[in-house]
């Protein structure tokens, strides 16, 4: 835990890596221990979780998700973004307590799009939530990565990257 620089109190880290998991023939994520640590470090209990590309799970903190539920409410100028995301999140989302032993159990239509019933999962921590994504689509996302690895590991060591 890294110290709060405000009144130098420990304060939460998320993990930095990415994480494996796995998704039970119930529809339970067990949570990686990483993961666990950290939300209840935040004191995270329940979380809302839902998708907004119908490619992988995230899995939004109660506090995120409202922010989340105040766009939707008042999206001003990206209404046109809003007006179908909105139905389609909460048509695959649902709440869900993090249970003693680390588990989440994914909305049933959320896991059965997705086909993540008895699978190998990664999980990775961005933007104050946890992305949730299969082994097949992990790897694909890899396979892009390197694509153009010599690239932009160049430009962005040119930015500062060590």
């Amino acid at each position: 835990m890294a110290e709060n620089e405000q009144n130098g109190t420990p304060r939460a880290e998320p993990p930095h890596s990415i994480e494996p998991a796995s998704v039970d023939d119930k529809g339970r994520l067990k949570l990686p221990a990483k993961v666990v640590e950290y939300l209840n470090a935040t004191g995270v209990t329940e979380v809302f979780i839902s998708t907004t590309d119908l490619r992988q799970v995230t899995i939004y903190p109660l506090s995120v998700w409202q922010r989340n539920e105040e766009l939707f409410e008042n999206p001003s100028d990206d209404v046109e973004a809003a007006e179908p995301l909105a139905p389609l999140m909460k048509h695959y989302g649902g709440d869900s307590a993090i249970d003693p032993s680390g588990r989440v159990l994914l909305p049933a239509p959320l896991r059965q799009e997705l086909g993540l019933e008895k699978q190998s999962v990664v999980v990775q921590f961005q933007g104050g939530c946890f992305n949730v994504r299969s082994r097949k689509v992990h790897e694909e996302q890899l396979q892009v990565s390197r694509a153009s690895l010599a690239q932009d590991s160049s430009l962005l060591k040119k930015r500062g990257l060590k």
